[in-house]
């Protein structure tokens, strides 16, 4: 008998234009109708939930339209929603480019720099200045203003929380499934602001943790699964200047990851998926940090799945490494099949080969066919749900050949 190999994707899918409206007038603070935008809301996640299903798409979730974005392409909801979920932080006009990140403790091991610092930025500064190039994060809020602690680190989103809880639930129901996932974003990546209140990125990741503990318990609690959204665990590696050494940064991100730990305690694994990735910019990242690099640190959170690139350019090739890294039992792996890098369309025939690499190091039991990270905001809605058409087609092709 064949094996079906199942398909997700890594969270973020195209907003609607009429919701990305609502969501900028909301935010300029035009529109105040907050009963008249939850009912665009509710419908536009029950609209997105079917469409991934007709779309092939096995593990679904809400597209993140909870976590609001004001403009079509927008690489940053995925993070910034926290901005409105936790208290003691304050929207400054700063670019995130130029915000100053939390000092380390005196004599730590690794200290982060600014945005503006990466290694991959500066290596190609000139591809990176120049808005046509197709390089540069697109121009957005996110880049004008920055959050600054002021106060201390507390979760006051339970609101919101419980109406995207409500809203992807009742999609699910209206769409005929029974299970779904919904992102949250991981101590580490969310704890990346500048602090007047805490003296160190320590006590500010720390804080981060058990505020955003309460989003974790309440998305698995309510039968959900909950996806840990975090970057930072890889990414951060382009943002240490000079490049430290591999076993200085796995010290530095081990402390990230037992944050992680602490917040998600007691939660069942089986409930949780870890996404992973090296940013979602369409740039160079010839300083990205190799996987072998990072894989065992990322398989000590105690989640069980892991989502990770594994479809672009830059990473496609390491999937070699899954020969030999020993997965622990009952977990599973959500690789990037197709890419949220380029605008061309992945071949069903070659989306099949992809999982089929996966399938033969692991077992297909223990491979989901995923993206390499959200496609909403970084290509044209036209192009994602053609991408995600294609996941769907080329895990049938798989399935009938495993």
């Amino acid at each position: 008998m064949a094996t079906k190999i199942l398909t997700s994707h890594a969270g973020s899918l195209p907003r609607p234009q009429d919701l990305i409206d609502l969501n900028a007038r909301r935010a300029s603070g035009e529109h105040t109708d907050e009963g008249a935008y939850e009912q665009e809301l509710s419908a536009a996640v029950a609209a997105v939930v079917a469409r991934q299903s007709e779309a092939g798409i096995d593990i679904v979730n809400d597209g993140e339209f909870g976590h609001g974005m004001g403009q079509r392409y927008d690489y940053g909801p995925w993070w910034t929603y926290v901005f409105q979920r936790l208290g003691g932080l304050e929207l400054v006009e700063v670019g995130v480019r130029e915000a100053v990140q939390t000092p380390a403790a005196p004599g730590a091991e690794i200290t982060l720099a600014s945005f503006a610092d990466r290694r991959d930025w500066n290596l190609f500064a000139d591809a990176y200045s120049d808005p046509g190039a197709g390089v540069a994060l697109p121009e957005t809020d996110f880049l004008r203003r920055a959050p600054v602690c002021r106060g201390p680190i507390t979760y006051t989103g339970q609101e919101a929380l419980q109406r995207d809880i409500a809203d992807m639930k009742a999609a699910l129901a209206a769409a005929g499934l029974k299970d779904g996932f919904l992102n949250s974003v991981a101590p580490a990546s969310c704890a990346r602001f500048a602090s007047e209140y805490y003296a160190t990125d320590e006590e500010m990741l720390h804080a981060c943790a058990d505020a955003m503990r309460e989003e974790y318990v309440a998305i698995v609690e309510s039968g959900l699964m909950l996806q840990l959204d975090d970057p930072a665990i890889a990414e951060n590696w382009d943002q240490i200047v000079p490049e430290p050494s591999v076993e200085a940064y796995q010290r530095f991100t081990r402390i990230r990851v037992e944050a992680l730990n602490h917040a998600i305690r007691g939660l069942p694994p089986e409930r949780i998926r870890f996404h992973l990735c090296w940013g979602s910019w369409h740039g160079p990242h010839v300083t990205d940090i190799p996987m072998a690099d990072i894989v065992e640190v990322m398989l000590e959170v105690n989640a069980g799945a892991y989502s990770f690139e594994a479809a672009n350019a830059r990473h496609e090739h390491e999937w070699q490494i899954w020969e030999d890294v020993a997965l622990p039992e009952g977990k599973v792996i959500l690789p990037g099949i197709v890419t949220h890098s380029t605008n061309v369309i992945e071949h069903p025939e070659l989306v099949a080969q992809r999982i089929e690499r996966f399938a033969r190091a692991l077992g297909p039991e223990r491979v989901v066919a995923s993206t390499d990270c959200g496609l909403g905001g970084r290509v044209h809605p036209q192009i994602a749900w053609a991408k995600l058409e294609a996941l769907g087609a080329g895990a049938a092709i798989a399935s009938a050949r495993l």
